[in-house]
């Protein structure tokens, strides 16, 4: 199969990387959909329902789930289960297709061999107890290699030339037309969308 690769240096490192989570996950095409959900169980990953967790507090709950619940789109505990896998929550507020973006990520951290980073916890008075070690090209990485693999360069521009909609490829790949945007414009493909949008 002729693949294409996006014109960019990082954008066609993503992109290999992607297309290995892809091969991996058994899929021949690139406008076939990835379930990441599928691929989690791969990566030792246990995804549990917000509402199985049982250690947070009232306060806490209502907090994630009211006010804070725009800060906030899933996280990976940094210390692994006894069976070795690694517990995913997502936020039960987002929508399904923003959930496979959220869970994607952390497949990537798992498949790039990349390692968890702590938290910052203060005590009552303020005061660190740990610090997270934040590493932006890490993050960026795996972002980005997740969005790739969920939405393919090749796939995607097939689609476009095809005169969908951001929303209809949204829909057809299981994700949110806000990823499928940023695919569409870190790929350099905004200018032919728009030709392929508007030339009727």
């Amino acid at each position: 199969m002729n693949r294409e690769f996006p014109p960019t240096e990082k954008g066609r490192r993503y992109e290999m990387r992607a297309q290995g989570l892809r091969q991996f996950a058994g899929l021949k095409k690139d406008i076939d959909r990835l379930d990441p959900f599928e691929l989690a169980a791969h990566a030792n990953l246990l995804v549990v329902p917000f509402e199985q967790v049982s250690a947070l507090s009232e306060g806490t709950r209502e907090h994630l789930l009211g006010a804070g619940k725009d800060a906030w789109s899933g996280g990976a505990a940094s210390i692994p289960l006894p069976d070795g896998r690694t517990l995913i929550i997502l936020n039960p507020t987002h929508s399904k297709n923003r959930h496979a973006a959220t869970l994607m990520e952390e497949v990537s951290h798992v498949f790039l061999g990349h390692k968890a980073n702590e938290l910052a916890v203060k005590d009552p008075s303020g005061k660190t107890t740990k610090t997270r070690d934040y590493n932006h090209a890490i993050e960026e990485e795996a972002y980005s290699t997740g969005a790739a693999a969920l939405v393919p360069y090749s796939g995607l521009k097939k689609l476009i030339i095809d005169g969908r909609t951001a929303r209809e490829i949204a829909r057809h790949y299981g994700v949110s037309t806000a990823l499928v945007e940023f695919r569409i414009k870190i790929s350099r493909l905004w200018g032919l969308y728009e030709k392929h949008l508007f030339k009727g």
